[in-house]
């Protein structure tokens, strides 16, 4: 079987993990199944990629394939035995005044037996713009093999996970075999721009659709190796600003006007380099006051955690880190905050000379935030910070400055149950213990199912760290993909276990 032949060639290599043990009974069957199928698994990813379900650009046409997505997918659902409902959303404004259609979010549920816990899997079906000409060495909406790599726009970040999941399913389905959890499916469209309407239909469906789920799964993340799983507890929050700096709308001749008054791109410069130092730390005053301080059960988690230092900086094309200890680098990426300037808007930044002054000028930037900060103070922590510093300059431009986006960090519980069942399933299909991580990027859902439906929430990742989400040349290992289809429904099987009424946790095997 291909998928056992690439395991295997990936051992040879040095990569990956062999199983703990070979699987027996049910859970055998399951894994042959997926084995023999594995080459209609892909196809069916290669027609989903085909879909350009760009949400970012908002334009009729990618609207009009994001609303042919979800409608293939809640179809898939459906032919599965699901009750799908597709809800419908408000449309989205623009501010050119066109208005566009935001494609509905589906609601799907499989199963509704009391005696079983009730499992709810989030996925989204949109993704990032990708072009040919941006890099690419493939068409990105065509999916296309390479040395067991299947890249496409969209097969790790989201549409691989969420079939991986569909696998999972229809495969017991196909045995004819009962599913182990009752499964909930929670599917948007317009995850990457911001998933709105999301948070409404949450709190709207708390006693309706999510008032029976026990557990939330998300698999929108990745991996923090090339070849070892992980389970992931927490992640950042994220406070997004932009600084405009104004003089006039209209821009200047330097020529006629350099010299003779405050420039605003001088001022904006200013501004963003009294942000954060040559070492990554943050210059705004108290902004490290709320940072949950390190305990020493916090490092020792650290310590643990199995990643090459060197090996992630080549990986990264990176010629050196601010930090020189695993330690050291993944605090910085997970539990202290970071500042990221991300760009200016108003200059000039075309090829060639052009001698222009702007007139008005938006500088942008983010903070991602870390327990236990909060969006609100860090606001007026930067404003007042930001208000100082043009102060002393004595301008006679305009400054304003804007919190566009306000997203609290997440952090779990590890000694949930379903970690411990998708420790065990890892174990099943890995042969390994997992990485227990967080991340540093932001997952705004998990927090929002958290706090509005208080039940634990999971981050399942399947893809590995080199799969490029949101870059050129995106990819899940195909590897990845099948043995990912094996770890969800190995998952549900454990779930189901740690919910039999006759057995304690301590005494459970890893034979069905």
């Amino acid at each position: 079987m291909a998928s056992s032949l690439l395991a295997f060639l990936l051992l040879l290599d040095g990569g990956m993990f062999a199983p703990s043990s070979p699987p027996t009974g049910l859970l055998e069957r399951v894994f042959r199944y997926i084995d023999l199928h594995q080459d209609e698994f892909v196809q069916t990813l290669k027609e989903w990629v085909a879909i350009e379900s760009d949400s970012v650009q908002p334009v009729p046409h990618f609207r009009r394939e994001l609303l042919r997505m979800v409608a293939l997918a809640a179809d898939q659902l459906w032919r599965l035995g699901a009750s799908v409902d597709s809800v419908d959303t408000s449309s989205q404004q623009l501010p050119d005044g066109q208005t566009l259609p935001v494609p509905p979010i589906i609601l799907a549920e499989l199963g509704n037996d009391p005696k079983k816990p009730t499992v709810c899997f989030y996925g989204h079906l949109d993704v990032q713009p990708a072009r040919r000409e941006d890099g690419w060495l493939t068409d990105p909406y065509t999916l296309t093999e390479v040395d067991g790599k299947l890249y496409g726009r969209g097969t790790t970040d989201n549409k691989g996970p969420v079939l991986a999941w569909i696998n999972a399913v229809s495969t017991f389905r196909a045995l004819d075999e009962d599913l182990p959890v009752n499964i909930k499916f929670v599917i948007e469209g317009m995850e990457e721009a911001g998933s709105l309407a999301l948070e409404e239909l949450v709190q709207k469906e708390k006693a309706g659709f999510f008032s029976s789920v026990d557990y939330v799964v998300i698999s929108d993340n990745l991996w923090l190796s090339r070849t070892k799983p992980a389970l992931t507890y927490g992640t950042r929050g994220n406070s997004y600003f932009s600084v405009e700096v104004k003089c006039r709308d209209q821009d200047f001749h330097s020529g006629t006007f350099g010299g003779i008054l405050n420039e605003p791109m001088a001022d904006l410069v200013a501004l963003l380099g009294s942000l954060v130092d040559s070492s990554g730390r943050i210059l705004i005053p108290g902004i490290y006051d709320h940072v949950a301080p390190l305990t020493e059960e916090e490092k020792r988690t650290y310590e643990a955690i199995d990643l090459d230092l060197e090996e992630y900086q080549n990986s990264s094309r990176v010629k050196k880190f601010l930090f020189d200890t695993k330690e050291e680098l993944l605090m910085h990426l997970w539990r202290y905050p970071s500042l990221s300037i991300h760009g200016v808007e108003g200059a000039f930044d075309k090829p060639g000379a052009k001698t222009v002054i702007p007139g008005r000028v938006i500088g942008k930037f983010s903070i991602r935030l870390v327990p236990h900060m909060n969006t609100s103070v860090v606001e007026k922590q930067v404003k007042q910070h930001l208000d100082h510093i043009f102060s002393k300059r004595n301008s006679s431009n305009q400054m304003t400055v804007s919190m566009t986006l306000g997203l609290q960090p997440w952090v779990a519980d590890v000694g949930d149950k379903q970690y411990l069942a998708a420790k065990r399933a890892i174990k099943t299909v890995f042969g390994t213990e997992p990485d227990v991580i967080r991340d540093g990027s932001t997952i705004p859902i998990a927090r929002t199912f958290q706090d509005t439906i208080q039940k634990s929430v999971l981050l399942l990742p399947l893809g590995a760290a080199d799969d490029g989400e949101h870059a050129q040349n995106e990819k899940i290992n195909r590897w990845n993909y099948i043995e990912g289809s094996k770890l969800f429904a190995a998952f549900f099987l454990e779930m189901a276990k740690l919910h039999s009424p006759w057995q304690e946790p301590s005494s459970l095997d890893l034979t069905y």
